[in-house]
């Protein structure tokens, strides 16, 4: 319950109090009464509403002993015992639809730095403690706890109106919230650096924020291709690595252990952002996902569709690993010797020099070729910019193929 319910009973305490670290104070005392009480109680009827409520009253309580509200504290009381709790059954409707829209805005106001806007949603939105978070970006506990402090106080002293912003403001806005949430995604299906190339629990807390803003945001074609791209990637999650942690490619993966659920919803998702009248580059990423998903076997993916997504998404969004990615899949519809020369040349232009998928990806077409040599240096190059152990060892064992081949 905590880790579905916190992000929506935080901005209902912020509503009521109006002071950030108070309410999250308040909630998490509330919990922790909850923790203690309801295994020798029973769980109440309405929990979410015995939450709400504990904590409101823990907010009061907390401004009536804490001499620093000054002269502000009978004010500010006045105004929490004036504020009416929700009854049970608005408590379950949510009776302020928006609070938790007016948080994730707020969280992912443009005025703060990215890494904080992710440490914050993570922590407001998700419930994540500061450790959680700190493990999945493999940084100090002391460091997120810091991005957290300064995002807030931030947010106080630039005076950010927590709410919704206006209709002119809210596409700029929420490509912002996109954004935050589809880095969070992408920092746990192909992690960063270290031991691991997957976080399952990090993809989870993006798609738990992405459902959050399809539910507040429900006729948004782009948010419905958001959470589908992340649903129909993070289906394909169980087959990326083998029974000894090593890279499988998706050409080689067990397509029968896809979560085919996840593939049915993100299908759905994808049809439904499709009949947009302007459809953006979340949605022709998810399309493109979509067509992986749909192909039983590797045989059977329609490279030409997948290679005119690429196309259409480098005019949306121009960037050089889009032009990457069109490059490898203009090699598998059109030949390796095609995408071969796409690949160069983007590499001519002194593009993604120090990316070690542009190398891998040559290597890879130039193994296809069987020009060995070629393929062996790129594999090497791959392997000095690589930082994650499975596609390290995945890389040296292509590279000791080509070399045997020489």
């Amino acid at each position: 319950m905590y880790r579905e319910e916190f992000g929506r009973i935080l901005a209902t305490l912020i509503h009521f109090v109006g002071d950030w670290d108070l309410a999250e104070d308040a909630v998490q005392e509330a919990f922790a009464a909850a923790v203690e009480q309801w295994p020798r109680e029973g769980w109440p009827r309405e929990p979410r509403a015995w939450i709400v409520s504990t904590a409101r009253h823990k907010a009061i309580d907390r401004i009536r002993r804490d001499a620093s509200f000054g002269r502000k504290q009978q004010e500010i009381l006045r105004h929490l015992i004036g504020q009416a709790i929700p009854d049970s059954d608005e408590a379950d409707g949510n009776p302020v639809p928006d609070e938790r829209l007016r948080l994730i805005f707020t969280c992912c106001h443009p005025v703060l730095a990215p890494e904080a806007q992710v440490a914050l949603s993570l922590r407001t939105l998700c419930g994540l403690t500061t450790e959680e978070i700190a493990r999945a970006f493999l940084v100090p506990s002391s460091t997120i706890a810091q991005r957290i402090v300064r995002a807030k106080r931030k947010i106080r002293s630039a005076k950010i109106p927590y709410e919704v912003p206006p209709d002119e403001a809210l596409d700029e806005r929420l490509e912002a919230v996109m954004a935050v949430i589809y880095l969070v995604f992408n920092e746990g299906y192909a992690v960063s650096c270290g031991d691991n190339l997957v976080r399952g629990d990090l993809c989870a807390e993006a798609i738990r924020l992405g459902r959050i803003l399809s539910e507040l945001l429900p006729h948004n074609a782009e948010v419905m291709g958001l959470l589908a791209l992340m649903l129909l990637h993070d289906a394909r999650r169980s087959a990326r690595l083998d029974s000894g942690g090593d890279l499988v490619l998706l050409e080689d993966q067990d397509r029968r252990v896809w979560n085919q659920e996840q593939i049915h919803e993100g299908l759905a998702l994808v049809e439904a952002a499709l009949r947009s009248a302007a459809v953006g580059p979340y949605t022709i990423q998810a399309a493109i996902a979509g067509a992986h998903a749909k192909a039983a076997s590797p045989a059977e993916t329609d490279w030409q569709e997948i290679a005119a997504l690429y196309a259409y998404l480098m005019r949306l969004r121009p960037s050089p690993v889009i032009e990457l990615n069109h490059a490898v899949a203009v090699a598998m519809a059109d030949g390796a010797e095609n995408g071969l020369r796409l690949i160069d040349s983007l590499h001519a232009r002194g593009e993604l020099g120090d990316y070690h998928l542009l190398w891998a990806a040559r290597a890879d077409l130039l193994r296809r070729l069987k020009r060995w040599d070629e393929a062996a240096t790129s594999y090497r190059q791959a392997l000095s910019l690589a930082k994650t152990e499975p596609e390290r060892r995945f890389l040296a064992r292509r590279l000791a193929e080509v070399e045997s081949s020489v």
